[in-house]
């Protein structure tokens, strides 16, 4: 836990945000020479300065180097007291709004995330809004031991399968009357749509299958609505970006976070925390237990539908060392021009 900031004297707060400042730009530690001329103090001063920082556990020494990094804790402090952030650039801005306005949705969404992660030199994450897949066609095929595969291909051409349990007596030409029966009365609808209107037609006896066929479809209409719902729909872009010249000192830290990034159940469930409040949410290495191995930061955002409801949340994921300052009005920037584009 850091020190609030009242705790640090004027001199440590200027030169604390000095040093944060420049690790961040460089990524390498900061000795007392690299801030002489900077602030008006002798070398000794300043490493007095450092030397009550690292003691107060917002500086660290890595290694053998007479330089100092911030700690997470200290990282924290300085985005939360004294980072001055800078709005996106007419230019950065343009380049958001220009993979964004008047495209689709899912073509927006994944537009705005990679134009997000080239910006950032972050992998870009975007929640897409779970979006209900319309049904075009069903089909069986008999696996025999009264089991069928089940084959579900959507209007926009996905295919799931899955193997059912087939009433007893139930033989392939009437497995193959429920499928013509599907496709031909209940193509184009949502799967829940698709389930209620065959209960419905149940109730009034006018679905054309015996009673034991059409809650065979109804139920598996209604297992594969729950699973598409519980199904994060997650794009992600620009992994390439952490490949950088900086990762070849940290190859194993990269290793790390490529792979946490194959998690994406886990990834979901993080940026959806982010679905709180207005702006970013800044996760910074192990305060987040996902990448806490990786030592990574998150930088998230929410945006929202036409009815004002928080429906997705857009972000980034790079080192810790990353341009806060820059990064984070960025993402907030990104996240609006998606709110504007849904609403």
């Amino acid at each position: 836990m850091s020190p609030p900031l009242p705790e640090l004297t004027t001199r440590m707060r200027d030169i604390f945000g000095l040093v944060v400042e420049a690790y961040l730009d460089r990524g390498q530690p900061v000795g007392s020479k690299t801030l002489t001329h900077a602030v008006n103090l002798s070398p000794a001063s300043i490493r007095s300065v450092l030397a009550e920082l690292e003691g107060r556990g917002l500086l660290t020494h890595p290694h053998t180097s007479a330089g100092r990094v911030p700690t997470e804790s200290g990282l924290r402090l300085f985005v939360d007291g004294i980072m001055q952030s800078h709005l996106p650039s007419a230019e950065e801005r343009a380049t958001i709004e220009g993979q964004v306005r008047g495209r689709p949705l899912e073509e927006a969404l994944a537009n705005a995330t990679a134009a997000l992660s080239g910006l950032s030199a972050c992998a870009g994450v975007v929640v897409a809004p779970k979006i209900e897949r319309r049904l075009r066609q069903l089909a069986f095929v008999p696996l025999g031991q009264g089991q069928a595969l089940a084959v579900i291909v959507g209007e926009d051409g996905s295919v799931e399968n899955r193997v059912i349990g087939l009433p007893p007596g139930m033989t392939a030409p009437a497995l193959g009357e429920v499928a013509n029966y599907v496709t031909g009365r209940l193509s184009g609808l949502t799967l829940s749509e698709a389930e209620s209107r065959l209960r419905a037609e149940m109730v009034e006896q006018r679905a054309a299958l015996d009673q034991a066929a059409a809650e065979l479809v109804a139920t598996g209409l209604a297992e594969w609505r729950e699973d598409q719902s519980a199904r994060p729909v997650l794009i992600v872009r620009g992994q390439a970006n952490l490949l950088d010249e900086a990762a070849a000192e940290d190859l194993e830290r990269v290793r790390r976070l490529l792979g946490e990034l194959e998690d994406r159940q886990e990834i979901v469930r993080l940026l959806e925390s982010a679905r709180e409040g207005e702006g970013c949410r800044i996760f910074i290495g192990s305060e987040n237990r996902m990448f806490a191995l990786s030592g990574s930061s998150v930088i998230a955002a929410p945006y929202r539908g036409s009815e004002g409801r928080v429906v997705g949340v857009v972000g980034v994921i790079g080192p810790t060392r990353l341009n806060y300052a820059r990064i984070v009005p960025m993402v907030d920037y990104t996240a609006q021009a998606l709110t504007r584009l849904m609403g």
